[in-house]
């Protein structure tokens, strides 16, 4: 790398300083990077070597002294005893090489540990006499956020431990499998949400959601790949710590054997680089450590970076190939979906031949033209993804989107301003079958055997033009669709029959309102207790409800001011189905009326425990401080919330004083 003059590092230290701070806070604190991670990281070598070169420009401030992201405002802050540090990243087998060189010349008898370097979202889990009390993130490496409610959700976390130190904490990093995050980003696009750029930023977008329910219906996972800090246990080497690990239920790396030589840690990094794509989460590297702890402590740490080990970082895999077409797919919600089809090229050990190209604004901003040649890589491993145009095809035009749905050739339009282009034709026979196969879902109405192959053959058989369809249909019609026969068409009416007295949060979902999940839709359900409630409730109204924003408001409120959606609910309704909300167990009813706020770690139960036993006793649990708000159960490190409660004047009790309340 050629540095240029003082004047000129100088300037460009200080332009590069900037970009990176700005690139941080998309990647590490809004999720939403902008930057491929080869090319971050080019931009944090070129400042650290400036820095190398002119030490004076190296401030105390600088990105390459710091560790990943700020600590959340809506999350309470949690000061590591034992600050998080981040990784050096290396990007040759030379660098790993002179990392192990300098550590085998000074210590001969020395170890290294070699593990996949995981792309996720790092976290520490505290526990207490085996006991899982506190979550935190990274944040800075100093101060971290309070995720402990989202995290009991991963179900591979333990919450009690046998045989535990009085106190012990470990270090992971939560993921999002591939397979879940395909799936994820299939459901955003559907509705027409926002996609996520890779299984890393949607694993710590899920993490970061106010609404636990959310972070559980997301699939995450985690690897335990270090213990922070215990008392009452220790460990003289870091593999003899994973063996424990493991034993004690946490998941962690089955790569935890120890190696000499550094022909033995090239050859791990080469098979990690060969097993990764064939993994069911993501990797981006290599991970080498020192396997003894106490050489790790007699080595320390840099301002950033732990001196015992370095991350290696595989270089980007990307193919070349022609686009021979754009094929257009519309959803359930009436989103037109662009999809490049592509000459068929071999990427990250799969063949490729399709990838989305997600809206208009996607094609316009790249210049994606029919007849290209484009660069492909695969975003997270898993989801093809167009880069950039090499060049354009001999006498190729820009992409226009159509005016007219290529389904029913209805108009298509912006909705509110939104880059997916929709079609507005709620008979739409595209948008219907997708309808259908939402509506018919586990999550929706729960039908048994009403698969998207069914539901295709019902449709051409003219049999189902509307969900309310799905109750008018007989047995014996039914018996007349090939392979179904009478025994099968007999238990799918039956599982038709029953689905009409399913609780009414699973008919709001059914009915496919764009940015209404299963939490939403029980949001409603628990305000306005049945379907008249709901429908002829304000968006302002809803916005009242605690954890229902604007946006879901207007969608509900926009879906129910439709005509054909009010003739639906009025066609099921005369069909049978349940039109109101099962009403929630109460207990005695001792906090009818009352709604409780939860912050901190109480003495004896999590924060799920304590929402179940107020809600039981007819309470009611809201996720911030209000004026509405009757009492905030606090317990030990209450934070921002206890701060809003004396404000506002909301009285505080213990769990003792719940307890007494409820008697």
């Amino acid at each position: 790398m050629n540095i240029p003059d003082f004047e000129t590092a100088r300037e460009r230290a200080k332009w590069l300083r900037e970009e990176i701070e700005r690139n941080n806070r998309l990647y590490y604190d809004l999720d939403s990077p902008v930057l491929e991670d080869s090319e971050y990281d080019a931009l944090t070598r070129e400042l650290r070597a400036i820095e190398a070169e002119y030490p004076q420009l190296a401030t105390a401030d600088s990105p390459t002294a710091r560790v990943g992201g700020e600590a959340q405002a809506k999350f309470s802050p949690v000061e590591h005893q034992v600050r998080m540090e981040s990784l050096q990243d290396v990007f040759s087998k030379e660098e790993v090489v002179d990392f192990c060189t300098s550590v085998l010349e000074e210590y001969p008898d020395a170890e290294f540990v070699i593990e996949q370097k995981i792309d996720g979202l790092s976290v520490s889990l505290e526990y207490r006499d085996g006991v899982l009390v506190r979550g935190s993130t990274r944040g800075n490496g100093d101060v971290g956020e309070d995720v402990t409610e989202n995290l009991m959700t991963i179900r591979s976390i333990p919450h009690r431990i046998d045989n535990a130190p009085e106190y012990l904490e470990v270090r992971g990093e939560v993921y999002m499998p591939r397979a879940a995050f395909a799936e994820l980003n299939a459901r955003q696009e559907e509705a027409g949400q926002k996609t996520f750029r890779n299984p890393r930023n949607a694993a710590a977008g899920s993490l970061r959601q106010k609404d636990a329910s959310v972070t559980a219906g997301r699939d995450l996972d985690l690897f335990i790949f270090n213990v922070q800090q215990a008392r009452g246990m220790s460990f003289e080497s870091h593999s003899q710590s994973l063996d424990w690990l493991a034993q004690a239920g946490f998941p962690v790396s089955l790569r935890r054997k120890p190696y000499r030589t550094i022909d033995e840690v090239l050859a791990q990094i080469d098979e990690i680089g060969e097993e990764r794509h064939s993994l069911a989460f993501d990797t981006d590297g290599a991970v080498v450590k020192i396997d003894s702890l106490e050489l790790r402590a007699e080595l320390g740490s840099t301002s950033k970076y732990p001196r015992w080990a370095v991350a290696y970082k595989y270089p980007p895999e990307q193919a070349e190939t022609t686009v021979l077409d754009i094929e257009l797919t519309v959803g359930r919600t009436g989103v037109i979906t662009p999809t490049g089809i592509f000459e068929p090229v071999s990427l990250g050990g799969t063949t490729v031949s399709r990838a989305s190209l997600h809206n208009e604004e996607y094609i316009a901003e790249k210049d994606i033209r029919i007849g290209d040649r484009v660069i492909l890589r695969k975003a997270g491993e898993i989801i093809p993804e167009v880069i950039r145009v090499v060049s354009h095809g001999e006498d190729s035009v820009p992409y226009a989107m159509p005016e007219i749905c290529p389904s029913c050739g209805e108009p298509v339009a912006h909705i509110n301003d939104e880059a997916a282009l929709r079609c507005t034709n709620m008979q739409c026979p595209a948008q219907l079958e997708r309808r259908l196969i939402h509506f018919a879902s586990r999550e929706a109405m729960d039908i048994d055997g009403m698969g998207p192959a069914v539901i295709t053959q019902l449709i051409d058989a003219g049999l189902l033009a509307s969900p309310a369809d799905l109750y008018r249909l007989e047995a014996d019609k039914v018996a007349e669709l090939e392979r179904m026969g009478k025994t099968s068409a007999n238990n799918l009416i039956k599982a038709i029959d029953k689905s009409r007295s399913n609780d009414l949060y699973k008919l709001i979902f059914a009915c496919g309102i764009r940015h209404i999940g299963v939490a939403a839709s029980r949001l409603l359900c628990d305000a306005f207790g049945d379907i008249d409630g709901i429908m002829n409730a304000t968006a302002d109204q809803m916005s009242e409800i605690d954890g229902f924003g604007g946006t879901m408001a207007a969608a509900v409120s926009e879906y129910f001011a439709q005509p054909e959606s009010r003739r639906l609910i009025e066609e099921l309704r005369e069909l049978g189905v349940k039109m109101t909300a099962a009403k929630k167990e109460t207990g005695d009813g001792a906090l009818n009326g009352l709604t409780f706020v939860i912050t901190g770690t109480l003495p004896s139960l999590s924060r799920t425990e304590a929402a179940a036993l107020i809600e039981q006793n007819g309470g009611k649990v809201a996720s911030s401080v209000s004026k509405k708000t009757s009492y905030l159960l606090a317990g030990e490190k209450a934070g921002s919330k206890l701060d809003k409660a004396n404000q506002l004047g909301v009285t505080v009790i213990s769990e003792e004083q719940l307890r007494e309340m409820i008697g």
